[in-house]
């Protein structure tokens, strides 16, 4: 049963009915005719080879409320562009593939570097921000929507509830952030509940001033890979451009919208996607990169807002982190048990150790460099510098998205089957698909 407490800063839109999806899409086709909506989908290669890509893909393809869909996709070759491509030949609504690591899109990104403004290292956050840019460079989308791409349990209906809220004629909101559970067998999300969540509270303690903490802690998933944004704020924001997005795009938000004009939608019952693998012992790879990202992005954007830590006050956030999580487990060990889920004490508080040594990373890499490496310009400022570059972006990704003039390729969808079936196309090509 869901609940209807308002907590925190913004506002909370519940699942309260759970036949309302039908209805909502419908009004969504309604809206579109005054307001278009893109759908941005980063996606590496690998996901078009597991279950959840068809998914999503035979999902999206009776999207009739969508205007476009953008996918930005890396670590593909040719032959495997080609077969990530298949999956949207009969769509009805225009797919666009902008290719991250073309040589064409480094030609560009080296423009930018050439004018001084650097978009930073390869990362979720450097193609998500392309592909805003080429929303933005279309100009035919009002508002810019965001989620993963290898969501197991995706339905449609966690694309119409994240669009609804700025769709929506008489809503007034900026900035909508998905929330869900994630639970199988037993409680996941281990780098929101065991480290993001718990020390944005220590961070609290020892920073009680700082406006962005409570705003942060007032979300109920705050690192979900899933939002929506008016086409304004994805023009005039700064994200990191590696795992740090999710953060550096809510602080982007707090700098630049009211409260009121930020919510947070119920999503889904469950939500199931691929887990990253935690390594201790291997700082560079898999949850401990990832912790460590997200700490130095949030360490960073407080120092922005005028909340500086020193390193005895990093040293105490450490210390403070890690009671709070301490804490914050013994909650999800009695929800595990209510909910008669499995719960690894021991790795759990493994995680909690691993996840102080991500955060002692990201405290050290701060104090050395308190700036770090420069978020990703806002498209802008980069049209301010580069007046066409905008358009440039556009022209690379509508000459290399040759596979729109190809002959469509018949995918077979079944709508009583969540799998696509879809044929490889025929290459003249070596390349593995």
């Amino acid at each position: 049963m869901a609940d209807f407490f308002q907590n925190g800063r913004v506002t909370t839109l519940h699942n309260l009915n759970r036949d309302a999806a039908a209805r909502l899409e419908r009004q969504l086709v309604e809206f579109s005719e005054n307001t278009s909506v893109t759908l941005v989908l980063p996606a590496l290669y690998s996901e078009f080879e597991g279950p959840a890509m068809a998914r999503i893909a035979e999902q999206l393809h009776s999207a009739r409320f969508l205007g476009r869909i953008v996918l930005a996709l890396g670590q593909a070759d040719e032959g495997q562009y080609l077969h990530a491509r298949s999956f949207f030949d009969s769509f009805r609504v225009p797919v666009d593939v902008l290719q991250v690591d073309h040589p064409r899109i480094a030609s560009l990104l080296d423009r930018l570097k050439i004018a001084g403004l650097d978009p930073g290292p390869g990362g979720k956050g450097r193609a998500c921000w392309l592909a805003y840019g080429y929303a933005l460079a279309r100009r035919d989308c009002d508002v810019i929507a965001l989620h993963d791409c290898d969501i197991k349990t995706y339905t449609r209906e966690l694309l119409v509830r994240l669009c609804y809220p700025l769709m929506h004629p008489d809503l007034n909101f900026d900035f909508c952030k998905g929330y869900y559970a994630r639970c199988s067998d037993r409680l996941h999300g281990r780098v929101t509940r065991l480290f993001i969540s718990p020390l944005i509270r220590a961070l609290h303690k020892l920073a009680p001033h700082a406006d962005l903490l409570p705003f942060l802690d007032s979300f109920r998933y705050v690192l979900a890979g899933e939002f929506a944004m008016n086409a304004k704020l994805a023009r005039t924001s700064r994200i990191p451009s590696n795992w740090g997005l999710e953060i550096g795009m809510l602080a982007e938000v707090h700098r630049s919208c009211a409260a009121s004009a930020v919510c947070q939608t119920e999503l889904a019952d469950n939500y199931d996607h691929k887990h990253q693998v935690l390594n201790a012992g291997a700082p560079t790879t898999g949850l401990r990169k990832m912790a460590a990202d997200i700490a130095a992005v949030l360490l960073r954007a407080l120092a922005a807002e005028g909340v500086a830590l020193d390193r005895g006050a990093l040293d105490s956030a450490s210390l403070a982190y890690e009671n709070v999580a301490h804490d914050m487990l013994e909650c999800y060990a009695a929800d595990a048990a209510v909910n008669g889920l499995r719960f690894d004490r021991d790795a759990e508080e493994g995680a909690i150790t691993a996840f102080r040594y991500s955060l002692q990373d990201a405290s050290a890499g701060y104090l050395a460099d308190p700036a770090g490496a420069p978020r990703v310009p806002s498209w802008a400022r980069v049209q301010s510098a580069l007046p066409h570059f905008l358009r440039d972006l556009e022209s690379v990704v509508h000459d290399t998205d040759f596979a729109k003039a190809r002959p469509r390729v018949h995918v077979a969808i079944a709508s009583s089957s969540p799998v696509v079936t879809m044929p490889v196309p025929l290459l003249a090509s070596s390349a593995a698909v």
